[in-house]
């Protein structure tokens, strides 16, 4: 059977341009050679054992086991020149070298099933963290949109944040929230919540709506586990839910205790504060009459960011916060997907790897040919002024 074929299968593959089999064949070789050549009191040929030792680091079961038998043929060769093959102590010396070559070739097996039944789990467990968080598509409606998601347990690729779009009537409807805590309960209030926005989506429910039935499914959901789960009691979620209106240049708004969006236009950066958040969601049942709307401006051009508190939270080795408003406003980024890679390189800079929270980014924005310039006038006076201005806050 091909060596380099069986690699494969058995273990990490092996290139020959690695070179890394060079290191225990030279030390087979050298020991070989100056074993032959000292004085037959001086045994050199014990120190074979480190060349299968040194392979079952970097090569698989296959390799370690043609160094070891290699290693085993020096030792005969070894002897054999010095005469003493059939000696007690050289034959216990060789039989110890086939054992511990044994071993080793073993425990490389082992260690190369345990890798690959790792890596079957962790294949499905990121598809499944795929089906409970899709990632959010290119371009949705009249929108453009990047995201990305840093996930702080090790090996996961979600968490407690959460973000989701569907489409509603004139309008693309997004949400992005931060589930308390982390770890798989986290993930769980997140699918949850995730899975009820997106089930509501055919309902053609308004705004505030919407925020009281996302906070009653995730106060009965939280009050549900605490029955089994006492930590369960102390969750909520901070959210933010948006309409992005198809004919008119406005985002309409409601901030569930989640930091604020930021607007990027012109080379400026704003932050979208609020009058009136409601509380995070999970805290008590309530009412869409709780919830209040409130409008800012979202012309063709600007680019909104939306990012949950992993973000702005995450420390350098200084424990200085990350500084994304001055960040995005010194790269003055207009394109989504370029502005969210720069974010994640610079916030993985900044805390060296580390983030130590969840984190999740988007930035969405809209061509200037998607809204006319009729239309765009309109909705911008509508903005303004309109019927609802008053009542909703608009800016």
């Amino acid at each position: 059977m091909d060596v380099r074929r069986s690699l494969a299968r058995l273990g990490r593959p092996w290139r020959p341009g690695d070179g890394l089999v060079a290191v225990p064949l030279a030390i087979i070789l050298v020991i070989t050679l100056v074993d032959i050549r000292t004085p037959q009191r001086i045994h050199l040929d014990p120190f074979l054992v480190a060349a299968p030792a040194i392979t079952a680091s970097f090569g698989g079961p296959a390799l370690t086991a043609a160094v070891g038998v290699v290693t085993v043929l020096a030792q005969v060769l070894v002897e054999y020149s010095q005469g003493a093959l059939t000696t007690a102590n050289h034959q216990a010396q060789l039989a110890a070298l086939v054992l511990i070559s044994v071993f080793v070739t073993l425990f490389r097996f082992a260690l190369d099933r345990h890798h690959r039944q790792m890596r079957r789990v962790r294949s499905v467990a990121v598809a499944a963290q795929k089906l409970l968080l899709r990632p959010l598509p290119r371009r949705f409606g009249p929108l453009l949109i990047a995201s990305v998601y840093v996930a702080a347990e090790e090996e996961a690729q979600i968490g407690g944040d959460l973000y989701a779009v569907v489409p509603v009537a004139g309008a693309v409807r997004l949400v992005i929230g931060d589930v308390r805590g982390k770890g798989l309960p986290a993930v769980e209030d997140a699918a949850g919540l995730v899975a009820a926005f997106r089930g509501s989506a055919y309902r053609n429910l308004s705004l505030p709506a919407i925020a009281a039935h996302l906070a009653n499914f995730t106060h009965w959901n939280i009050v549900h586990r605490a029955e089994v789960d006492d930590d369960a009691a102390e969750s909520f979620v901070t959210a933010l839910v948006l309409d992005i209106h198809d004919d008119r240049p406005c985002v309409d708004m409601v901030d569930c205790g989640h930091p604020p969006p930021l607007l990027l236009r012109d080379g400026t950066v704003r932050t979208l504060e609020v009058d009136e958040p409601a509380p995070p969601l999970g805290l008590s049942a309530t009412s869409e009459s709780e919830y209040v709307v409130e409008t800012f401006r979202f012309a063709p051009g600007d680019l909104l960011l939306l990012y949950t508190d992993g973000v702005v939270e995450a420390r350098d080795r200084s424990g200085g916060f990350y500084p994304l408003a001055d960040q995005v406003a010194s790269w003055n980024e207009a394109d989504p997907q370029v502005l969210v890679d720069r974010i994640h390189k610079d916030l993985l800079r900044h805390t060296g790897g580390d983030l130590g929270d969840d984190a999740a980014i988007v930035a969405l924005t809209r061509s200037l040919a998607e809204v006319g310039p009729e239309a765009a006038e309109v909705g911008l006076e509508a903005a303004e002024v309109g019927p609802g201005a008053a009542a909703t806050g608009s800016r």
